[in-house]
């Protein structure tokens, strides 16, 4: 069944972290690595964006022949009053017209099309990959920076790979061979259309320069509203409490003012360069109305060159304009899937041995060898030379300061972590020597903090168990007594649990979570306070199925109540990331240790 821990130690301050995100700006215009490996996902759609590129040449063809049939209607039927050909060459203009229509749908559907499977196959791969990824990634990564960047980048990503590929393509297509017609209509006049271009070479160089920084800002806060927005809604019970609505808006308002000013920054661009654009193309139409109406009057040029020459300067100035806005996408893909690349790319800490077996059914012993641990190579031991050995069936309590190690040792049993130094094994076997899959199937988790899923109360109970019949599930809820209020709920079983659990207690909601448990009849348990914060009539109505559970299982309980460990089989004192005691509840009594100490601060008040 799924198993989540936190980790003491493991993370550190998110709001620092989110407001430095401004700061990953780096990196190039254009990065070959990144744009072939996201290419790698059309590979599966070529036939459709084969399709889309055939659609997209007669598009462009068609968009070069309009202009052209206007230049014979006007030069080879109006002038002479050839009516009859007047018609057919009207009706051939129409169809060109209807064809380029026919033909911009068709590659605008195929690759919009493409797009949507592409995106939904990168969100995917990006979904899978996170869960391969240890606790210790997601315990030092901010939420919704991750989710930034499954969503937001993902999807400027997507609109290059299916939009701008094509476009590209087509764009420089179009203007070739707009450029040869006019050549070859009008060279005289084709060269005076272009003197603008040095100029708009000159802004595009400008524009490209300062796009390059703006749109990767943009990016990197677009991340952090997300992260600091999903952190603040987390710990909005803890903003009430202690009244810092007022203290934690203006820190939101910092970073949504950031993002603001770094999106206006990168607008402001494009509201620079687009009009510029405009404006040369108006100074080159300007110039063909003149030096062309001129030359008509003189007879160098026809009228229907001139009118052509007009359509096709328009157009000559789109593909450019479009072009342009490919570019600040560019921008945008290039720097949201360095993140993502990055973040495809980040290796698992904790994976499977090349051709792992998987574990045979556990009997429940554990082994800790020898075992140190810390967290990240730069973080100090936070096990050390641990010792210890779990019998099957038994039940063995961990219990010391805040921070002595006691999560960190069940985190290493169930391989949330690999250990620094020495082994666990279970049944003999090393856990590192098993697929996960296999080892985390035959555990079960009691948290502390129960989590639910959104969803109906009988799909939380077969969370563990996707295959449970009905029939099942209410004897398991009612193992861990939890078919009483379950009963009484509106829609019973299938009362749906908002996001959260809000509308269940904190017993209820552990009491669900027992009842998971029951039912993925796991090998060995892993209970952490799983009455810690709840009333006294409820943790009775747990502890009672807590002991049902317990029954013939290997059970390691994170204690901070003496009601969870007094009839454990074996209590282990944790100290500064060793076991300084253990044996059985009066045992450590008698000893008068730092077991005693704790029992005598804690247990005897809690009495």
């Amino acid at each position: 069944m799924g198993l989540a821990f936190g980790s003491s130690g493991a993370g550190f301050g998110p709001r620092g972290a989110i407001e430095s995100f401004g700061a990953e700006n780096a990196g190039a215009a254009y990065n070959p690595r990144v744009v072939v490996r996201l290419l790698a996902y059309l590979r599966p759609y070529r036939r459709h964006m084969a399709l889309a590129f055939v659609a997209m040449l007669a598009s462009s063809a068609l968009a070069l022949l309009t202009p052209y049939l206007i230049k014979l209607t006007i030069d080879e039927y109006i002038a002479v009053g050839n009516l009859e050909g007047l018609t057919w060459i009207a009706f051939a203009t129409a169809l060109a017209f209807v064809g380029s229509f026919i033909a911009t749908a068709g590659q605008q559907y195929l690759l919009s099309w493409v797009g949507q499977r592409v995106l939904g196959n990168l969100r995917a791969a990006l979904f899978r990959h996170l869960q391969a990824l240890p606790l210790g990634y997601h315990d030092t990564h901010i939420v919704g920076v991750t989710v930034s960047r499954v969503i937001n980048d993902v999807a400027v990503i997507n609109e290059l790979m299916s939009q701008g590929v094509v476009t590209l393509v087509g764009d420089l297509l179009l203007l070739g061979g707009i450029v040869v017609v006019m050549l070859s209509m009008s060279w005289q006049l084709a060269l005076l259309t272009f003197v603008v271009l040095p100029l708009m070479v000159l802004v595009t160089w400008w524009f490209s320069r300062q796009a390059k920084r703006a749109f990767r800002e943009t990016r990197s806060r677009v991340a952090a509203v997300v992260g600091d927005l999903a952190e603040d809604i987390a710990g909005m019970r803890v903003i009430q409490a202690f009244a810092q609505e007022g203290a934690t808006h203006q820190r939101f308002d910092r970073v949504n003012v950031a993002n603001r000013e770094a999106h206006i920054n990168a607008m402001s661009l494009s509201f620079i360069f687009l009009p510029s654009i405009d404006f040369l193309s108006m100074l080159a139409t300007c110039i063909v109305l003149f030096f062309g109406g001129l030359w008509v009057t003189q007879g160098q040029v026809t009228l229907g060159v001139m009118v052509a020459f007009m359509s096709y300067v328009t157009r000559f100035f789109q593909p450019i304009q479009e072009l342009s806005r490919l570019y600040t996408t560019l921008q945008s893909a290039m720097a949201g899937g360095e993140k993502v690349l990055d973040l495809l790319d980040t290796e698992p800490t904790v994976k499977d041995k090349p051709g792992a077996p998987d574990m045979p059914p556990i009997r429940g012993e554990v082994r800790f060898d020898h075992v140190s641990f810390r967290y990240r190579p730069d973080a100090p031991l936070v096990l050390r030379d641990v010792d210890l050995t779990i019998q099957a069936g038994q039940t063995v309590a961990l219990v010391g300061p805040t921070g002595a190690g006691k999560t960190s040792i069940a985190n290493l049993i169930a391989r949330f972590y690999d250990v620094s130094e020495g082994v666990v094994r279970i049944d003999g076997v090393d856990v590192r020597d098993v697929t996960q899959r296999s080892l985390r199937r035959q555990f079960g988790l009691v948290p502390q903090d129960p989590f639910l899923f959104s969803g109906a109360i009988a799909d939380n109970i077969r969370f563990g168990r996707p295959d449970a019949t009905d029939e099942e599930i209410r004897r398991a809820a009612k193992q861990a007594n939890a078919d009483v209020f379950i009963d009484a709920m509106p829609d019973g079983y299938q009362t749906r649990i908002l996001e959260g659990g809000v509308n269940l207690s904190i017993g209820q909601r552990q009491l669900i979570c027992i009842a998971r448990a029951v039912l993925a009849d796991p090998r060995i348990l892993i209970l952490d306070e799983a009455t810690a914060n709840v009333d006294t009539m409820t943790e009775a109505l747990i502890q009672e199925a807590l002991e049902r559970l317990l029954e013939g299982r290997t059970a390691i309980v994170i204690a901070h109540r003496l009601s969870t460990i007094r009839n454990a089989d074996m209590i282990c004192v944790i100290a500064d990331g060793r076991i300084v005691e253990r044996g059985r509840h009066d045992e450590l009594l008698q000893a008068g240790g730092l077991y005693r100490m704790l029992y005598e601060r804690q247990f005897v008040t809690a009495d």
